[in-house]
């Protein structure tokens, strides 16, 4: 059995995590919960052993897989201790406050593992596996569409640790349109250009709770990107225009086969795993048991951190920016708002 261990003890934790494991309890269990409020980890942890500090947990249970779901500005040195003490890491979303931060994580890898790994799930579900293997039977990728059109009110940003450049990294795009251009960038590839807007329309908070983008992805392909946490009418849709089919996706928070359409006689995903935490878990086990580099780690987990730093830097900025651009000598690769106190608007450059 792989022993898990738990850090964070919030709602993540108990509605995505905790069934994750239990429909894999065949081959893992939870075995320690971690939480600074003893109480909220007990309530979590079951029965299992509980700690209010993760050294003191690594040290006393020495887990295989430890699963990060504390908020984003403790996720950097939390992975980091898990690695150096021989721990599979799998980290919530935003796995780090900046691409520096992820670097420093990855660094902390051995050779062989132990590895990170993000929780990107949507990727994972039957529907995107199977429009990842159709590869070029559908044509050439020509266009595609990502939205992530959800709504978060003022109760959502009470929380102290929200709507935060300290804390969170970002606002909207990093912490929920994430997912899909994740899943965007599994199906079309690295992008190349990116041109973006954002800014904070209506919510009391630093951070934006709008963007839009313009994508040229390296393959020639072009997109459009938009991610809201303004809108009544909640939705996460996708469309992916090839030269011989269109496919699109619509959910909101997860899909299964029913939730796909396609112009294309070849449209068959088989089986319905759903995007779910279960479907990505069950794949990290599959990784861990071969001491293999699991998916939506490494480089894999980088992209769309990377994609997402291009577009605060280009919102910020207000010009184009390249992929290339993206190195350690941006200040965007140190913090996703760049050091610039505001987004960029008309006669403020």
């Amino acid at each position: 059995m792989i022993r898990a261990a738990i850090v964070g003890a919030g709602a993540i934790a108990a509605h995505s995590h905790v069934p994750a494991l239990r429909a894999h309890s065949d081959r893992v269990e939870l075995v320690a919960v971690a939480d600074v409020d003893e109480a909220r980890a007990k309530a979590l942890a079951d029965g299992v052993a509980v700690f209010t500090d993760l050294a003191e947990l690594l040290d006393a249970e020495h887990p295989d897989l430890v699963i990060i779901c504390t908020p984003p500005y403790l996720h950097a040195d939390q992975a980091i201790a898990a690695l150096s003490a021989g721990a599979w890491v799998w980290c919530e979303k935003p796995a780090a406050l900046s691409l520096a931060e992820l670097d420093r994580m990855s660094a902390a890898e051995g050779a062989a593992g132990p590895y990170l790994s993000v929780v990107y799930q949507q990727r994972f579900g039957s529907g995107a596996q199977h429009l990842r293997a159709l590869g070029g039977a559908l044509g050439r990728p020509l266009l595609a569409l990502c939205q992530t059109t959800w709504h978060r009110g003022e109760d959502y940003y009470a929380v102290p640790y929200r709507g935060k450049w300290s804390t969170e990294g970002g606002g909207t795009t990093v912490l929920h349109g994430v997912h899909q251009m994740d899943l965007m960038l599994s199906v079309f590839g690295d992008w190349a250009e990116i041109r973006a807007m954002a800014g904070r329309l209506d919510r009391p908070i630093e951070t934006e709770d709008v963007s839009l983008a313009m994508v040229r992805f390296e393959n020639g392909a072009m997109g459009s990107v938009v991610t809201s946490v303004l809108s009544p009418r909640q939705e996460s849709y996708l469309r992916f225009d090839f030269a011989g089919a269109t496919v699109e996706l619509r959910h909101l928070y997860g899909y299964g086969n029913a939730d796909w359409t396609s112009t294309s006689p070849l449209w068959s995903p088989p089986g319905d795993l759903p995007s779910s935490h279960a479907t990505q878990l069950g794949l990290l086990l599959d990784a861990y048991e071969r001491g293999e580099r699991p998916p939506a780690s490494g480089a894999d987990a980088r992209r769309a951190m990377e994609f997402v730093t291009g577009l605060y830097a280009s919102a910020f900025t207000g010009r184009p920016v390249l992929r290339t651009e993206i190195t350690q000598d941006s200040p965007f690769y140190h913090r996703l708002d760049g050091g610039i106190e505001s987004f960029f608007t008309a006669g403020n450059s």
